[in-house]
C-alpha cells in the first residue's frame, strides 16, 4: 500500500480542523525495547505541540493501534495521521499497518485519516548512524583509519527483497560517505546472511577494526543477539578490534522525521519504496504475491502482554476455536462415519481417510492408502512449525481451505507458472512441475510439507533430490492421479525410506486428493489447538 489518504470526509466548518498523529509501533516482548520506544513517542509529543499524539502497536504490547486511534478522536481530533514506527517499509508498513487503518476508516467514516511513509533512508538518519559510529570509535584507545575499518551494519532482516535492499545501500552510503575501506551486511533474523556468520565472514576479509552498527531503532532481543554476537567475536580473533555502535535509541533527529512523514501524509506527498516493491510488480523470486490482499499477519499476538503482566496471556485453547463444518458437510461426514467399518484404521488417520471418501465419493478409496509410521502426526506438526505447504501445481493451492491457512498462519507456494520455473524447465529439459518443485527446494529447503496431486513428474523429482542431494521435507503427500508413470512414481515415494510419506497404489487421486490431505491435518491441528478431542 502507497502511503497517503486513506480516505477523506469533507469538513465543511470554517473552524480549524484539530490534527493528531498515531506513532504506530512493532510492539516487543522485550520491556527494554517497549520503553525506549514510548520514550521517543514523548520526544514527539514535545517537538509537536500543536498535534494530539499517542501511539499503539501491531504486536505483544498495549494498547493496541485501533485503541491509540480511538484515543486521539477522543481528544477531539478529525485529522489523522498514522506514522508507521519502523525504519523500512516491508510487510507491516505495507500490509498490516494499512489493514489496521482501513478498518478504522470504516468505523470513523466521517474522521479524515493518512497514512505515513516509514522512516526510511532519510538523511537525518544517515547523520545520527553516522554520530553512533563516531561515539563507538570514540571508545577506543588506538588509532585506525577508516581505510583500514570494515563497517559491519546489521539490519532486521524481512521476507522483502525491496527492504533487506534499503539496507545494503545504506551501508554503501556510510561507507562511501565516511571513507570505509569495506563494509559487511548481514541481519539478526529471516535474511541471510546472519550476524554471526557475516561477522565470520568480515573478519577474514584482513581489516583492523570492525565497526559493528545495528540498524535498529530500539533495544529488544535481536540488539542484544547482536551485541553478544560481537563479544564472541572479539574472543575468537583478539587480533581484530570489534567497536559495537549504538543502535538509533530515543533522539531528535528521529522524532523529528517522524513529525515529517505525519506532515508528509496530510499533504498527500507521503511515499513508500513502491518502485521494486513485490506486492505491487513481479520481483524474481516472489511474483505470486502482486496483488496480494492487505491483510494483517499478527493478530494472533495483538495486544498479547497486557501491560499489568503475562497473566493475562490467554491460553492457546482460548485463541482458537475448534473446526465447525457447514451443516451439510456435517450431515456428509455423519453418512461417512456410518458408511463403513473404520474400526480398522488408526484413530488418529481417521480425518484425512474420511475427507479423502467425502472428495472421492468412494468408500473403497482408503483401501489404497499407505501411510509411513507416524505420517499425520508428523505433518500435523510440520504445518504448525514451519507454516509452508509446498505444491505442484495450483489446483492443489487452491483446494486448500482459506479459513484454515490463515488461523494457523500457514504459507502455500507454487511455482508452475512462474517465469523462473518456465526458464529451468527449458534449460533442464524437465517439466514445469518438477521444476517448481525443485525451486521450492532451493527457496525453502526442509521446513515444508510437500503436496503434490497432479505431475508424477513432481514425486520422481522430489524422490530424487530426497536422494541425491539429502533434501529432507517434513511430509511429502503423493497421490497424482493418471495412467503415465502414476503408478510406477507412487511406488518410489512408498520406498522412499528417508521421509515421512502418504501415497497410495494405483491411477486414483488427484489434486483434491492432496489438498483433502492437508485440510485434513490442519483441520485436527485447529481440533488439537482447541482442546478439542472428536468422539
Amino acid at each position: 500500500m502507497s502511503g497517503g489518504q486513506i480516505s477523506t470526509a469533507v469538513n465543511a466548518s470554517a473552524a480549524p480542523v484539530k490534527s493528531g498523529i498515531v506513532v504506530a509501533g512493532h510492539g516487543s516482548r522485550d520491556p527494554d525495547a517497549v520503553r525506549e520506544f514510548e520514550a521517543l513517542v514523548e520526544l514527539v509529543r514535545a517537538r509537536a505541540p500543536q498535534d494530539v499524539v499517542t501511539h499503539g502497536y501491531l504486536e505483544f504490547s498495549s494498547p493496541t493501534i485501533a485503541e491509540a486511534v480511538t484515543a486521539n478522536l477522543a481528544a477531539g481530533t478529525r485529522q489523522l495521521a498514522v506514522v508507521p514506527g519502523v525504519l523500512l517499509a516491508a510487510r507491516h508498513a505495507k500490509n498490516d499497518m494499512p489493514a489496521e487503518m482501513q478498518a478504522m476508516a470504516r468505523d470513523y467514516p466521517e474522521i479524515d485519516f493518512h497514512f505515513g511513509a516509514p522512516l526510511n533512508l532519510h538523511p537525518k538518519l544517515l547523520q545520527l548512524a553516522q554520530e553512533r559510529i563516531v561515539e563507538a570509535e570514540g571508545t577506543s584507545s588506538a588509532t585506525v583509519r577508516r581505510a583500514d575499518t570494515c563497517l559491519v551494519l546489521v539490519g532486521r532482516g524481512t521476507t522483502d527483497p525491496d527492504a533487506n535492499g534499503e539496507v545494503s545501500k545504506l551501508a554503501r552510503m556510510l561507507e562511501e560517505g565516511m571513507g570505509f575501506g569495506g563494509v559487511y551486511v548481514c541481519y539478526s533474523g529471516t535474511a541471510t546472511p546472519l550476524v554471526a556468520d557475516g561477522l565470520r565472514a568480515a573478519a577474514r576479509m584482513g581489516f583492523a577494526r570492525l565497526v559493528v552498527l545495528p540498524f535498529f531503532l530500539f533495544d529488544g532481543v535481536l540488539v542484544k543477539r547482536i551485541y553478544a554476537a560481537a563479544d564472541e567475536l572479539a574472543e575468537r580473533e583478539p587480533a581484530v578490534e570489534v567497536l559495537k555502535a549504538g543502535y538509533f535509541g530515543v533522539h531528535p533527529l528521529l522524532a523529528d522525521v517522524m513529525i515529517e512523514r505525519a506532515r508528509e501524509a496530510v499533504a498527500g506527498r507521503a511515499a513508500m519504496n513502491c518502485s521494486l516493491c513485490k506486492y505491487r510488480v513481479q520481483i524474481v523470486g516472489f511474483e505470486q504475491q502482486v496483488g496480494e490482499p492487505q491483510r494483517a499477519h499478527h493478530m494472533a499476538v495483538r495486544g498479547l502482554l497486557a501491560q499489568d503482566g503475562a497473566a493475562n496471556v490467554p491460553a492457546a485453547s482460548e485463541r482458537f476455536a475448534a473446526y465447525v463444518p457447514h451443516p451439510i458437510e456435517a450431515e456428509s461426514f455423519e453418512i461417512i462415519a456410518a458408511g463403513r467399518d473404520w474400526a480398522p484404521f488408526p484413530v488418529e488417520q481417521l480425518t484425512v481417510l474420511q475427507r479423502l471418501v467425502h472428495t472421492s465419493g468412494d468408500f473403497n478409496a482408503v483401501d489404497d492408502m499407505y501411510f509411513s509410521p507416524g505420517a499425520v502426526e508428523i505433518g500435523i506438526r510440520a504445518l504448525l512449525r514451519c507454516k509452508r505447504v509446498l505444491t505442484d501445481v495450483t489446483m492443489v493451492q487452491t483446494g486448500l481451505k482459506r479459513a484454515l491457512l490463515e488461523q494457523l498462519g500457514v504459507d502455500t507456494w507454487c511455482g508452475v507458472h512462474d517465469r523462473e520455473t518456465h526458464l529451468m524447465s527449458e534449460a533442464l529439459g524437465i517439466t514445469r512441475s518438477a521444476a517448481g518443485i525443485r525451486r521450492g527446494f532451493e527457496k525453502y529447503g526442509n521446513d515444508v510439507v510437500v503436496a503434490i496431486g497432479d505431475a508424477p513428474t513432481a514425486i520422481a523429482e522430489a524422490v530424487r533430490l530426497i536422494r541425491d542431494h539429502g533434501w529432507r521435507p517434513q511430509l511429502v503427500i503423493g497421490l497424482p492421479v493418471g495412467f503415465v508413470g502414476t503408478r510406477e512414481t507412487k511406488e518410489l515415494l512408498r520406498r522412499c525410506l528417508q521421509v515421512p510419506r502418504i501415497t497410495n497404489s494405483g491411477t486414483r487421486g488427484g489434486s483434491p486428493w492432496a489438498a483433502s490431505v492437508v485440510n485434513g491435518m490442519m483441520i485436527d491441528a485447529v481440533n488439537q489447538l482447541a482442546g478439542y478431542a472428536p468422539g
